[in-house]
């Protein structure tokens, strides 16, 4: 599905990503980790589009289709759906509304008609009932005064209802609490399929207690150090990240 090789990426003049190969199947989780500024985020934004990097050299193909020359927004129609670490808020605009309208310009830009009323209705009961959000929850304006773990939650349903092929959940984990934790991984992994992949960026192991990977890639200094099994989830734990420098 997706396919990167030799990816090289710098914002200004300075490299952050250094010869990245990555390559993810259909059905697929994987988890990338690595220590602060090791290019875990980078990356994300890289294969989303984002402008303000630099691709220099290498490739990144989602199911056989260059990426090169697409931006984010076309990207995001071909299927590549990314979680941000920080979500911004946008008064005025309800959750239900902003998702109505990504839907409907997804739709357009693949050739289709508007999803009918009644059909988007139902997607959104079938969707919110199936990771246990209240339907005023999504009335609310997007994101705004929602906490740490609504604003997640708020993006998992974002998921569910754009049902992408490719989804990257940057630091999806971070400040949450446990229970805020289990809802957002019970909604990941209610949404995994044959049909699609999953990219998880995190820090730390525990979210992997409820997410569990196929592969587990460590990134330090821009480049894949090692990959293996959730096992080595649990190994850096354990040791950290200095024994692989």
């Amino acid at each position: 599905m997706l396919e990167i090789k030799n990816l090289h990426a710098n914002i200004g003049d300075k490299e952050i990503l250094k010869g990245i190969n990555l390559s993810i199947k259909a059905g697929e989780v994987h988890a990338i980790m690595g220590p602060n500024g090791s290019g875990k985020s980078t990356l994300a934004t890289v294969i989303a589009g984002k402008e303000e990097y630099e691709v220099t050299k290498g490739k990144i193909t989602l199911n056989n289709e260059d990426l090169e020359d697409l931006a984010p927004e076309e990207r995001a129609h071909k299927g590549i759906f990314l979680s941000f670490q920080y979500p911004i808020e946008i008064p005025g605009v309800s959750v239900t509304n902003f998702v109505k309208t990504a839907i409907n310009e997804t739709r357009k830009a693949n050739g289709k008609k508007e999803l009918p009323a009644k059909d988007m209705l139902k997607k959104i009961r079938e969707k919110s009932e199936l990771l246990e959000i209240d339907r005023k929850f999504l009335s609310r304006s997007l994101n705004e005064g929602f906490s740490g773990g609504e604003k997640k939650r708020n993006e998992i349903f974002q998921m569910a209802m754009l049902e992408p092929k490719l989804a990257i959940l940057d630091e999806t984990d971070s400040g949450l609490d446990i229970d805020a934790l289990k809802v957002v991984a019970n909604g990941v992994n209610k949404l995994k399929s044959n049909d699609n992949a999953v990219i998880l960026i995190t820090h730390y192991q525990r979210l992997l207690d409820y997410i569990v990977p196929d592969f587990v890639h460590v990134l330090h200094n821009g480049k894949i150090v090692k990959s293996g099994g959730k096992e080595l989830a649990h190994e850096l734990e354990a040791k950290g990240y200095d024994w692989l420098k």
